[in-house]
């Protein structure tokens, strides 16, 4: 399994909460439903932010 910073944790789990209740959207504006969608966009936010997060593939 991939390392991550804990950083880049903080923020998979922030999105996985907010996807718990609904409030997270895609970048279209859609509410996100997908598990796998959830974590991709908290490390995508936790790249933007400069976290150790390894390259998309």
């Amino acid at each position: 399994m991939a390392k991550y910073s804990e950083k880049a944790g903080e923020k998979v789990e922030k999105t996985m909460h907010e996807k718990k209740e609904g409030t997270l959207k895609t970048g279209t504006g859609k509410k996100v439903t997908s598990k796998k969608q959830a974590i991709a966009i908290g490390l995508s936010e936790a790249r933007k932010e400069g976290a150790k997060v390894p390259k998309k593939k």
